[in-house]
Protein backbone atom coordinates (compact mmCIF):
# COMPACT_ATOMS: atom_id res chain seq x y z
CA UNK A 1 0.00 0.00 0.00
CA UNK A 2 1.60 3.28 -0.72
CA UNK A 3 1.87 5.97 1.45
CA UNK A 4 0.86 9.57 0.05
CA UNK A 5 2.15 12.80 1.65
CA UNK A 6 -0.21 15.33 1.86
CA UNK A 7 0.91 19.39 1.65
CA UNK A 8 -0.34 21.40 4.34
CA UNK A 9 -1.14 25.12 3.90
CA UNK A 10 0.26 26.35 7.18
CA UNK A 11 -1.50 28.78 9.03
CA UNK A 12 -0.89 32.84 8.96
CA UNK A 13 -2.04 35.67 11.04
CA UNK A 14 -2.04 39.54 10.31
CA UNK A 15 -3.51 42.24 11.75
CA UNK A 16 -5.32 45.07 9.67
CA UNK A 17 -5.82 48.53 11.43
CA UNK A 18 -9.24 49.87 11.07
CA UNK A 19 -9.83 54.28 10.86
CA UNK A 20 -12.49 56.24 10.74
CA UNK A 21 -14.39 56.47 7.47
CA UNK A 22 -16.89 58.92 6.27
CA UNK A 23 -19.93 57.54 6.01
CA UNK A 24 -20.60 58.50 2.06
CA UNK A 25 -19.27 57.27 -1.41
CA UNK A 26 -20.20 54.15 -4.05
CA UNK A 27 -18.60 51.31 -2.14
CA UNK A 28 -20.38 51.71 0.81
CA UNK A 29 -23.93 51.89 -1.39
CA UNK A 30 -23.07 48.69 -2.97
CA UNK A 31 -22.73 47.03 0.69
CA UNK A 32 -26.21 48.03 1.66
CA UNK A 33 -24.80 50.43 4.29
CA UNK A 34 -27.22 52.68 5.59
CA UNK A 35 -26.11 56.85 4.87
CA UNK A 36 -27.70 58.44 7.14
CA UNK A 37 -26.80 61.06 10.14
CA UNK A 38 -25.25 58.97 12.90
CA UNK A 39 -23.52 56.02 10.97
CA UNK A 40 -20.11 55.11 11.49
CA UNK A 41 -17.94 53.55 9.61
CA UNK A 42 -14.34 52.09 9.80
CA UNK A 43 -12.00 51.37 7.01
CA UNK A 44 -9.11 48.82 6.82
CA UNK A 45 -7.29 47.34 3.79
CA UNK A 46 -4.11 45.01 2.95
CA UNK A 47 -3.15 44.84 -0.99
CA UNK A 48 -1.48 40.91 -0.40
CA UNK A 49 -1.28 38.07 1.60
CA UNK A 50 -0.05 34.91 1.25
CA UNK A 51 -0.86 31.72 3.06
CA UNK A 52 2.62 29.31 2.95
CA UNK A 53 3.14 26.09 2.81
CA UNK A 54 5.08 24.43 5.57
CA UNK A 55 8.45 24.57 3.47
CA UNK A 56 7.53 28.25 2.91
CA UNK A 57 6.34 28.57 -0.67
CA UNK A 58 3.67 29.98 -1.92
CA UNK A 59 0.47 27.91 -2.07
CA UNK A 60 -2.67 30.31 -1.59
CA UNK A 61 -2.75 33.87 -2.05
CA UNK A 62 -5.09 36.42 -0.89
CA UNK A 63 -5.23 40.16 -2.15
CA UNK A 64 -7.20 43.36 -2.34
CA UNK A 65 -8.42 42.76 1.28
CA UNK A 66 -11.17 45.16 2.17
CA UNK A 67 -12.69 45.69 5.58
CA UNK A 68 -15.71 47.83 6.52
CA UNK A 69 -17.23 47.82 9.54
CA UNK A 70 -20.43 50.05 9.93
CA UNK A 71 -22.72 51.10 13.23
CA UNK A 72 -25.86 52.46 12.08
CA UNK A 73 -29.79 52.80 12.22
CA UNK A 74 -31.98 50.51 10.87
CA UNK A 75 -35.47 51.42 11.94
CA UNK A 76 -35.40 52.14 15.03
CA UNK A 77 -32.46 49.72 16.06
CA UNK A 78 -28.71 50.49 16.33
CA UNK A 79 -26.54 48.00 14.41
CA UNK A 80 -22.96 46.84 13.82
CA UNK A 81 -21.44 44.66 10.62
CA UNK A 82 -18.42 43.92 10.02
CA UNK A 83 -17.79 42.99 6.13
CA UNK A 84 -14.70 41.04 4.75
CA UNK A 85 -14.18 41.15 1.29
CA UNK A 86 -11.24 39.82 -0.85
CA UNK A 87 -9.97 37.91 -3.70
CA UNK A 88 -8.44 34.41 -3.29
CA UNK A 89 -5.87 32.79 -6.03
CA UNK A 90 -5.87 29.05 -5.43
CA UNK A 91 -1.82 28.54 -6.77
CA UNK A 92 -1.77 24.94 -7.77
CA UNK A 93 -3.35 23.46 -5.54
CA UNK A 94 -6.94 22.20 -4.41
CA UNK A 95 -7.96 21.60 -0.75
CA UNK A 96 -8.48 17.61 0.08
CA UNK A 97 -11.99 18.61 1.67
CA UNK A 98 -13.59 21.65 2.44
CA UNK A 99 -10.67 24.39 2.68
CA UNK A 100 -10.53 25.32 6.38
CA UNK A 101 -10.78 29.14 5.36
CA UNK A 102 -10.20 31.74 7.53
CA UNK A 103 -10.64 33.38 11.10
CA UNK A 104 -11.33 36.89 12.34
CA UNK A 105 -10.89 38.19 15.84
CA UNK A 106 -11.89 41.90 16.49
CA UNK A 107 -9.33 44.20 18.55
CA UNK A 108 -8.73 47.08 20.17
CA UNK A 109 -4.90 47.87 21.13
CA UNK A 110 -4.02 44.52 20.08
CA UNK A 111 -6.44 42.94 22.73
CA UNK A 112 -8.93 40.36 21.67
CA UNK A 113 -12.27 41.55 22.14
CA UNK A 114 -14.64 39.07 19.78
CA UNK A 115 -13.56 35.86 17.75
CA UNK A 116 -15.98 35.86 14.98
CA UNK A 117 -17.36 32.30 13.65
CA UNK A 118 -14.50 31.04 11.50
CA UNK A 119 -15.26 30.68 7.59
CA UNK A 120 -15.22 28.79 4.54
CA UNK A 121 -13.18 30.49 1.52
CA UNK A 122 -14.97 30.25 -1.45
CA UNK A 123 -12.46 28.71 -3.86
CA UNK A 124 -14.45 25.52 -5.84
CA UNK A 125 -10.95 25.51 -8.30
CA UNK A 126 -7.39 25.37 -8.83
CA UNK A 127 -5.23 28.36 -10.43
CA UNK A 128 -8.43 30.65 -10.65
CA UNK A 129 -9.30 34.04 -8.78
CA UNK A 130 -12.64 34.35 -6.85
CA UNK A 131 -13.88 37.75 -5.36
CA UNK A 132 -14.91 36.49 -1.72
CA UNK A 133 -17.53 38.73 0.61
CA UNK A 134 -18.80 37.89 4.09
CA UNK A 135 -20.28 39.58 6.72
CA UNK A 136 -20.96 39.52 10.23
CA UNK A 137 -22.83 40.62 13.21
CA UNK A 138 -20.83 42.42 16.03
CA UNK A 139 -22.89 43.81 18.97
CA UNK A 140 -23.58 47.78 18.60
CA UNK A 141 -21.43 48.07 22.23
CA UNK A 142 -17.92 47.00 21.15
CA UNK A 143 -18.15 48.54 17.97
CA UNK A 144 -16.74 51.92 19.25
CA UNK A 145 -13.76 50.49 21.03
CA UNK A 146 -12.61 48.21 17.77
CA UNK A 147 -9.73 49.74 15.85
CA UNK A 148 -8.17 45.96 13.88
CA UNK A 149 -9.04 43.00 13.58
CA UNK A 150 -6.55 39.61 13.36
CA UNK A 151 -7.11 38.30 9.74
CA UNK A 152 -6.33 34.25 10.27
CA UNK A 153 -5.86 32.09 7.44
CA UNK A 154 -6.48 28.47 9.10
CA UNK A 155 -4.22 25.06 8.36
CA UNK A 156 -5.38 23.49 5.28
CA UNK A 157 -4.55 20.28 3.47
CA UNK A 158 -3.99 20.21 -0.42
CA UNK A 159 -3.22 18.09 -3.34
CA UNK A 160 -1.17 19.38 -5.61
CA UNK A 161 -2.57 19.48 -9.50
Amino acid sequence: METFIVPTLAENTTHIDLAIAKPKGLSLQQLGVPLLEGTVIKKGKLPEFLQLFEDGKAGRRYQNIRVTAAKALEGEVETARCIVQFEVFGDENVPVADNSGFGITLCAGGEALLELPQTAAFLPYAACWYENQFFYEVPPGLFDRVDGLRFTLKTDQVRPL
